[in-house]
């Protein structure tokens, strides 16, 4: 199980966050998210995979901030089509991870993934909101046992401490949760970590404990 550290802004919190090495540390380029990045990153540990969130923006954007930030990993949060995720497969770095997102509220039709699984390399599954992420509130995850698909994917959308137990049951089933994003219910003011929080984010993780 891997955890993802998402919605990155203070380059100072960036270095504490990233002392505990998280797997992934998420920075959104979208204008009008509270937790848009346009800072520096400071150099971070190298196992450490830096992911760019993107809001249907265009490949060009998205290949100038990978080379930019030096990018592992980017993540496409709006209405990017099978066609988009392919074109811009070909024109990243291959070995830039592609996860395209889907929100799911209390039903979700699995079929809509099929075409996509060729031109990613995770989904991603979020709370369905105002927002395109980091409405801090979780969907009903009974949703997943229907998933259809090999494919591993991150789990997101109001993550805290307190669905750690909750994230531990899907963990005995054999869906294959690949790794759990966490952001709003983290932080001290949007874009800003609480540092003691994502520690022990972590050592549950890694421990796969629960309390």
């Amino acid at each position: 199980m891997k955890l993802k550290i998402c919605g990155m802004k203070n380059p100072e919190n960036i270095f504490e966050v990233g002392s505990l090495l998280p797997d992934y540390m998420g920075f959104i380029f979208w204008e009008k998210s509270a937790r848009y990045f346009d800072g520096i990153i400071p150099e971070l540990p190298k196992s450490i995979k830096k992911v760019g969130v993107f809001v249907n923006a265009t490949s060009e954007e998205i290949l100038t901030k990978a080379e930019k930030y030096d990018l592992q990993a980017v993540q496409l949060h709006g209405n990017e089509s099978v066609d988009f995720c392919e074109n811009l497969k070909k024109v990243l770095p291959k070995e830039i991870e592609i996860i395209k997102v889907f929100s799911i509220l209390d039903t979700f039709d699995f079929e809509v993934l099929k075409p996509f699984e060729p031109v990613c390399d995770y989904f991603l599954f979020d709370t369905k909101g105002k927002l395109p992420g980091g409405n801090g509130t979780t969907f009903d995850w009974k949703v997943l046992e229907n998933y259809p698909s090999t494919k591993p994917f991150f789990l997101s959308g109001g993550i805290g401490i307190e669905e750690m137990s909750a994230v531990k049951e899907i963990l005995k089933t054999n869906l294959p949760v690949y790794a759990i994003d966490v952001n709003s219910k983290f932080e001290i003011e949007p874009g800003l970590k609480n540092i003691q929080l994502c520690t022990d984010a972590i050592y549950r993780v890694s421990s796969n404990k629960d309390n």
